[in-house]
């Protein structure tokens, strides 16, 4: 199949062209950027943490897979999982005020949720903390805001017997059930 994509638009028409599309894609200062399809172990990692995340966080917090986050005047993102304050209208196509994010790396998205979608990221006010997770391995990235500010870089957890703990949410990630299905499944 052959998809006609515009060359280059506003996130209005953006959202407009993209509805009911099957295709996922992204829009990176105003290009259309078609994503990946997602691997099995992929979705199994997305799965795990979203179901951790749910049965751990408080009321207030809401956790969505795959939802829009709006990042500046021509660029949006679909984050594997968002957190952010719950309570937001259930016709909203996107947000702005995610305290946690998540990306789970593809061999083709490597660098871009390490490189340019961090840097995107890690400018939002809102945001607490930002995890990149490995596919085959238990492995993690994470900046988690210390202040008001970022470290340089991020820290990296590797180990199906650690866990990674994200202080503002009080939430505690163990890689042996976020990896569960994935790992042992080889």
């Amino acid at each position: 199949m052959n998809v006609q994509v515009p060359s280059n638009m506003d996130k209005a028409a953006f959202l407009a062209w993209v509805q009911g599309r099957e295709e996922r894609y992204e829009l990176a200062n105003g290009r259309i950027m078609m994503m990946v399809g997602a691997s099995l172990s992929h979705g199994r990692i997305v799965g795990n943490l979203y179901f951790t995340l749910r049965r751990q966080l408080d009321p207030r917090w809401e956790v969505v897979a795959d939802f829009g986050l709006d990042l500046a005047p021509r660029t949006l993102r679909y984050p594997d999982i968002l957190v952010h304050s719950a309570g937001q209208d259930g016709a909203s196509f996107t947000t702005n005020e995610p305290v946690f994010l998540a990306e789970v790396l593809s061999p083709s998205s490597e660098a871009l949720d390490l490189g340019d979608k961090a840097a995107e990221y890690l400018h939002l006010p809102s945001l607490q903390a930002y995890l990149v997770l490995a596919q085959n391995e238990a492995k993690v990235w994470i900046w988690q805001r210390d202040g008001s500010q970022f470290p340089p870089g991020p820290t990296v957890i590797a180990g199906d017997a650690e866990t990674v703990r994200i202080g503002s949410l009080a939430a505690e990630l163990p890689l042996s059930v976020i990896y569960k299905g994935v790992l042992d499944q080889k």
